[in-house]
């Protein structure tokens, strides 16, 4: 039995191994072909500033460059934002920054903004914006650095230094959210949107 029900598979706009593996997971063929637009220029020629607005609008626009591109196919963006208090976190772009911003999160729970969005041509069908809250162990800087020598390079591919299903699951002491919101891609409302659309078989 065939799971989806739609003529080409859906284009996933996002490189993310985490996203591919969700879905690959949940049985959904797709392609992957990454937007390339500017998220900094976006977000700054925007008016918006909240943490999920901002995610939101990278949804949308990431699934929108890709579906110009490829007239008539279902496109699926999705963007993650990183939010302790007033501050947002981006990646960290080398070992000294990742520890500052584990630093910064120690001790402390910041929020995980995980957008969505289905795009056609240039219609957006869906977007949804789901939020996990993670709280963080306090961590001395010797463990900081322990962590940091046993993650290696790959602390630098994730907002927050962390990537929960790794080794960064030991940074914390409580979680509150859905797993897919956390690996940045609400599956549930996508699906009940997708199911609801006559796209999938059950």
């Amino acid at each position: 039995m065939t799971l989806w029900y739609g003529e080409r598979p859906p284009i996933l706009a996002s490189s993310s191994r985490s996203r591919q593996t969700l879905l690959h997971h949940a049985g959904i063929p797709f392609e992957v072909i990454p937007a390339d637009i500017d998220e900094r220029a976006v977000e700054n020629g925007a008016a918006v500033s909240a943490p999920g607005e901002v995610a939101s609008l990278l949804a949308k626009e990431k699934a929108l460059a890709v579906a110009a591109r490829h007239p008539g196919r279902i496109v699926i963006g999705a963007d993650q934002t990183l939010a302790l208090g007033s501050r947002r976190f981006s990646k960290p772009k080398n070992r000294d920054q990742a520890a500052e911003q584990l630093a910064a999160l120690a001790g402390a729970v910041h929020e995980l903004h995980s957008a969505v969005a289905v795009v056609i041509n240039d219609e957006v069908r869906f977007s949804h914006v789901a939020v996990a809250r993670l709280a963080m162990r306090p961590l001395s800087e010797a463990a900081i650095a322990a962590y940091l020598d046993t993650a290696g390079d790959v602390v630098c591919t994730s907002v927050g230094a962390y990537q929960l299903e790794g080794l960064g699951v030991h940074l914390f002491d409580r979680v509150e959210g859905d797993h897919f919101t956390v690996l940045g891609l609400p599956l549930l409302p996508l699906f009940a949107y997708l199911r609801g659309a006559g796209l999938l078989a059950f």
